[in-house]
């Protein structure tokens, strides 16, 4: 207790220098996930998807962030064995995002797209085990995130591969390609528009006290979806093909019809990842403030300070910018040749996966989500479309990122207890 009431607002300031390094580490890697299928497929520039993610993530996070979060990330340790000893929780949340900002750098400089929901997860462990041990981890919520390495990737990996089948059936096979694509883009982008709608209202906006029924919230997303087809078909219809451009490159004009949806899908996913990632960097940050402002009180939940979300927000534009291009890559070229029709299947997979996960409470990484809807893609054109050398690197990064988070963790752990004891 004398700790907190000495050192507390050194303890803030430190906290949210560490909050803001593992948001700049969300932005370097979860951010790049998300607009890497975009970059990879030529729909949007490197610079045009940086612009796009920094307004829609910000205003994610800013305004759909979160008023209240639990002060422990996931629900993987119990709180309530550290009501003695808050010092310890304070200490070892600041370390969890060193930690997690520490592994998330060397991720992106490597290129290698990992979970940043299991990178704080890992740390969380990390140190409740040499503060309390191994009886205050819930294993239980542990146990399910070694799962999600699984279902995960599968479940996006199928819904892409028969999203894009579908396309190629009905589309590409057809005897007017560009005409069918003008037919059926309009009910894609119906489908597209609602199950982002879905994620958002599911994962974002009831933060902010949009607290809507399922009934309530599968209606707007409908309405929407209606209105953002007929919206969408009417575009389509209104601009110009040139039948020369399919001489040089076969669906050309086809592609050019999927590239609008692809823009329109980054800027929603964008919206929907930063109103729910950003927890991973302001849910120990707000843990911190919240101890500290209460005179070393633990409660279940908190209020998020003014200041917390357009700090996280920022943090996130930041990494992005600096750093995101590699992940980008990664995801957009570096596993399979992704045309706009290939990456509309796998962003419709990993937003449907991510709602589907959202009403089950299956524990969820979009990377691995991404990932495995990228996989499903380049599987429908044969095992022989995939690159096993990246994927390879990819599968090895997830299964290291929860112990590489745990050991930086105790290490951080033990250092910052050592400035301040």
């Amino acid at each position: 207790m004398d700790i907190i009431a000495n050192y507390g607002t050194t303890l803030i300031l430190v906290a949210a220098v560490f909050g803001f390094f593992m948001a700049w580490g969300i932005g370097a890697n979860d951010v790049a996930n998300a607009m890497g299928t975009s970059v990879g497929t030529r729909s949007l520039t490197i610079k045009q998807a940086i612009i796009i993610a920094m307004i829609f993530e910000f205003a994610g996070a800013y305004l759909a962030g979160g008023e209240v979060t639990s002060t422990i990330r996931s629900g993987i340790i119990d709180s309530d064995a550290f009501v003695d000893t808050p010092d310890q929780l304070v200490f070892g949340m600041i370390a969890s995002l060193l930690a997690a900002g520490t592994w998330l750098l060397l991720a992106s400089y490597f290129g290698w797209p990992v979970s940043t929901t299991h990178s704080i997860i890992g740390a969380i462990i990390g140190f409740a085990l040499v503060s309390l041990g191994a009886e205050a981890v819930h294993w239980n919520k542990v146990m399910g995130v070694f799962g999600s390495w699984i279902v995960t990737p599968a479940l996006s990996g199928l819904l892409a591969y028969f999203t894009f089948i579908s396309v190629q059936r009905l589309i590409f096979n057809a005897d007017s390609p560009l005409a069918a694509a003008k037919k059926y883009v309009p009910v894609y982008i119906f489908f597209t528009v609602m199950v982002i709608c879905l994620v958002t209202l599911k994962k974002g906006l009831s933060h902010v006290g949009l607290d809507m029924t399922n009934l309530q919230s599968w209606g707007l997303s409908v309405v929407v979806s209606l209105i953002s087809a007929v919206i969408c078909a009417f575009y389509i219809k209104r601009q110009r093909y040139n039948p020369q451009d399919d001489k040089d490159m076969h669906f050309s004009n086809v592609e050019k019809v999927f590239g609008i949806l692809m823009v329109v899908t980054a800027c929603a996913m964008a919206f929907a990842h930063g109103s729910n990632d950003v927890a991973n960097a302001i849910g120990p940050l707000s843990a911190v403030v919240s101890v500290v402002e209460s005179a070393g009180q633990i409660a279940a939940k908190s209020t998020i300070a003014w200041w917390i979300l357009p700090l996280g927000g920022i943090g996130i534009v930041i990494g992005l910018a600096s750093l995101g291009h590699k992940v980008m890559a990664t995801v957009g070229t570096g596993i399979t040749h992704l045309t706009p029709s290939r990456g509309f299947a796998a962003q419709l997979a990993t937003a449907a996966t991510v709602v589907i996960a959202s009403g089950t409470g299956l524990p969820i990484s979009t990377t691995q989500t991404l990932v495995g809807a990228v996989m499903g893609v380049g599987l429908a054109r044969g095992i022989a479309a995939l690159n096993l050398n990246v994927l390879r690197n990819i599968v090895v990064s997830w299964i290291v990122t929860l112990p590489a988070g745990a050991i930086l963790a105790i290490v951080f752990f033990y250092v910052i207890q050592w400035m301040f004891v």
